[in-house]
């Protein structure tokens, strides 16, 4: 059963990045403002925009807020000397950044043979259909149905070959209900769209266990194949998988500690958690860690 993410949170997602989140900043109002610079303003670029491995390339969406990071991180991914290339998470409805896409594709001489999603958030999901057209009508292929554009789904164990890559599928739900990971092997990469982000933690809209199993499933998974990168959904890459993976789960389970603790010593809801683990926080990222705290408290009922 989907949870229903709180009002505030979801208004944060869908506006993220969009022109009507630009019209409201300049009335002076942004619910996803990032704490640590402006936002909500297009065309700001950083290091994060170009950087890849041999066969993916990022291109950074203008979209940075505090639930995007620097932006939705678009990944093209083409097997070298092929004509086609895969897009991961086209990302917000903008077009400006969606013909950057397909400019950047032409540059290197491609076509797009394959739009295919991580999970369906609108910040990664909703400019998938308009770009799909700008691309000629290509399919758009997610675990979601609702998400898909063509007959064809992605789920556990699929493999894409388009243009002569291997792209492999796995489930890691967590995030979200429909998250995914792909595994680019002939370049050692993970792409875990939001399941993990380049910096900082994510934000758990599905249930705290299922988000722990898919933690450890990739840590042991990228000491199996020795993983070489992250290529996350936001923020840089990460060439440690091992010591970041490391990290998530220690900051998972030292979090749901000190959550218990605070239960233990009175807190009821997930507010009253929040404003005792949180206190060193920004409180424009309470409404966030309010929604996570909720995952912990449930994950400890049902415990």
């Amino acid at each position: 059963m989907r949870r229903r993410m709180p009002l505030n949170q979801a208004l944060m997602w869908r506006l993220a990045g969009t022109s009507a989140l630009r019209r409201l900043e300049r009335l002076g109002w942004n619910p996803a403002r990032h704490p640590d610079r402006a936002s909500g303003r297009m065309g700001d670029m950083t290091e994060i925009d170009g950087m890849g491995t041999d066969r993916a390339t990022c291109v950074l969406a203008p979209n940075p807020s505090a639930m995007t990071l620097d932006g939705t991180n678009t990944w093209i991914i083409a097997e070298p000397g092929s004509d086609q290339a895969v897009i991961v998470d086209p990302g917000p409805k903008d077009g400006t950044h969606l013909r950057r896409v397909l400019a950047t594709v032409e540059a290197q001489g491609r076509r797009v043979g394959l739009v295919l999603l991580t999970h369906g958030h609108p910040d990664h999901s909703a400019g998938a259909g308009k770009f799909a057209k700008l691309a000629g009508g290509v399919n758009v292929r997610a675990l979601d149905p609702r998400h898909r554009l063509g007959d064809e789904g992605l789920s556990e164990g699929d493999v894409v070959t388009t243009g002569g890559l291997e792209l492999r599928i796995m489930e890691t739900p967590g995030h979200s209900d429909d998250s995914l990971t792909f595994w680019l092997p002939a370049d050692g990469a993970v792409l875990t769209g939001d399941t993990v982000l380049g910096y900082g933690t994510t934000v758990l809209e599905g249930r705290l266990g299922d988000y722990l199993g898919s933690l450890d499933r990739l840590r042991k998974f990228s000491a199996d194949v020795e993983a070489a990168t992250i290529l996350p959904g936001h923020g840089p890459k990460l060439d440690d998988p091992i010591a970041v993976l490391d990290h998530y789960i220690d900051h998972r389970r030292e979090r749901l500690a000190q959550v218990e603790a605070a239960v233990a010593a009175g807190a009821r809801t997930a507010r009253e958690v929040v404003e005792r683990v949180y206190a060193d926080v920004d409180k424009s990222l309470w409404p966030a860690a309010e929604w996570s705290v909720q995952s912990q408290l449930d994950y400890l009922n049902e415990r």
